[in-house]
């Protein structure tokens, strides 16, 4: 189609109900954002006199319980205004559960079809919660084929891969716009620590690592982030070494770790990496829902054994100051993985020694690392 002698060519996006469309879409997540609060900084308890304040980023009562609504959110806008996403789209992610139950809500909000690509050792109430929203899961026996199996369903159904991996840490807007970054300074605003020494945060993507890393140069603050990762994830090794060729097997932390160093994932914005072995993470999520009374998923137990790791060395150089995580999503979703004994007996984790360490700090603010 052509106007103008033929100078201009109008192609079929220009089509004015496709455009109507599109705005629609828009229109529709931006309010979902208008319609959320922001998330509660919640103070973990820690004693006075340590002149240490530690507090938790609470990211589960998001609309879909987890901090992965954020991503989704801003990888539906960036498909959307890339063009990438139109009326009748079919949406394709490869996920290891919540960032697929937030896409999935998008998805309906949009009338979008939605196809998950998981691992099947993905924990049966994150599919329940897939299922819920009206997406389906597509489940895959190797982890490391998600990928691949991603676009392959794209291309037969002329659907679209969000990609988280690759689109996270572009996806959102850095810089500020209420991003999780902006939110968590502007919430210790007039704590009496306001500036945080540390924020501690889990890699799954790379996408919350980068946010958080850019902001804080961005922004010529003195903080440092450091990113904790689970035992067989890529990340760590990737980082310390320098090689973004870096592999691993996976995790069994759902939500952080991957087999491979994801695109997403900036190593220059990050100060300080700690692994994490899965009976810490466990352990910290069992220890940290028993004394805030909120049930916690895995990755925050991650991220808790890190920044209670950083609080203890800050104590011991005799430092004050305040350090910030992540609760990223509800325990409730692992019921019958990280909260069930008999899994963890299946899987050969003793959380016995890290429960241990938790317990003595809490006592005596001494951190004594278990047996490797």
């Amino acid at each position: 189609m052509s106007d103008d002698g033929g100078c201009c060519r109008v192609g079929d996006h220009s089509d004015p109900a496709a455009r109507a469309w599109l705005s629609e879409a828009i229109r529709r997540v931006e309010a979902d954002a208008n319609r959320s609060a922001d998330t509660h900084l919640h103070v973990f308890p820690l004693p006075a006199r340590w002149g240490i304040d530690l507090y938790l980023k609470d990211e589960s009562v998001h609309p879909t319980g987890s901090l992965k609504h954020r991503l989704a959110r801003s990888l539906f806008l960036h498909a959307l205004c890339n063009g990438w996403v139109s009326e009748g789209t079919t949406i394709i992610e490869a996920s290891s559960g919540s960032t697929a139950v937030s896409e999935a809500y998008f998805a309906r909000l949009l009338d979008l079809p939605f196809v998950a690509v998981m691992p099947r050792s993905t924990s049966p109430e994150k599919i329940e919660l897939i299922e819920f929203q009206g997406g389906r899961c597509h489940l895959v026996d190797d982890p490391s084929s998600i990928y691949d199996e991603s676009r392959r369903l794209a291309r037969e159904t002329g659907g679209h891969y969000l990609d988280q991996f690759t689109y996270a840490e572009r996806a959102t807007d850095w810089r500020g716009n209420n991003n999780i970054a902006e939110s968590i300074f502007s919430q210790l605003a007039h704590e009496r620590h306001p500036i945080p020494t540390w924020v501690v945060v889990g890699a799954g993507t790379g996408g919350t690592s980068a946010t958080i890393g850019r902001f804080i140069r961005y922004r010529r603050h003195d903080t440092r982030l450091c990113v904790v990762d689970p035992e067989n994830s890529a990340f760590f090794g990737g980082w310390s070494e320098d090689d973004p060729s870096a592999t691993g097997s996976g995790s069994r932390i759902e939500g952080i770790g991957r087999p491979r160093v994801e695109p997403s994932f900036l190593p220059k914005v990050v100060d300080c990496m700690i692994s994490v072995p899965d009976g810490a993470s466990i352990a910290a999520a069992r220890w940290c829902s028993s004394v805030t009374g909120r049930l916690v998923g895995g990755s925050t137990g991650t991220e808790m054994w890190g920044a209670l790791r950083l609080v203890a060395g800050m104590r011991s150089r005799g430092e004050t100051g305040s350090v910030v995580t992540l609760l990223c999503d509800g325990g409730e979703r692992y019921a019958h993985t990280y909260y069930d004994d008999g899994w963890l007996a299946d899987q050969g984790i003793d959380i016995a020694p890290y429960t241990a360490t938790l317990e003595k700090f809490a006592d005596t603010g001494e951190w004594v690392e278990p047996p490797s």
